[in-house]
């Protein structure tokens, strides 16, 4: 019994020692929680932007379809829903500036928005259903 005992408190002698030598090397880097940015994905019918497009609303039409595709008219700037942050440049100066974005069916919107939150802008949509869509509803496509 006393042989059990020496080993169980040696065992435990041990793994406090390892403990404690680890616990002593071990550093501590520090750095800042990355930023929780809230996404809303507020989708607009066809029937909702051509009507925007139609009064002369003040938005930023955006197209993130890869590859390329031929643009809904009125179109401000197309780039790749994955390139949103690397052509930052090309989008508006002005943060609560309304932007609609498309893509041919919706999917690529998605990232894209998230991306555009991340940059700071708050007033984000997306075309529900995506160009696709828009032809559906009977809107052309030069």
């Amino acid at each position: 019994m006393n042989r059990i005992v020496g080993i169980i408190l040696l065992a435990a002698l041990l793994l406090f020692a390892g403990c404690a030598q680890k616990e002593a090397s071990t550093q501590v880097q520090v750095t800042q929680a990355p930023q929780v940015v809230k996404v809303e994905y507020r989708g607009i019918t066809p029937q909702e932007l051509k009507a925007m497009l139609d009064s002369g609303e003040d938005i930023f039409l955006l197209d993130v379809h890869i590859p390329e595709q031929t643009h809904i008219r009125g179109t401000d700037a197309f780039i790749p829903y994955n390139q949103i942050k690397r052509y930052a440049d090309r989008l508006p100066k002005d943060k609560s500036t309304k932007i609609v974005v498309y893509c041919k069916t919706g999917p690529m919107s998605f990232p894209a928005i998230k991306a555009l939150y991340e940059l700071g802008y708050t007033n984000v949509y997306y075309l529900k259903g995506g160009i696709v869509a828009w032809q559906r509803a009977g809107y052309p496509v030069p």
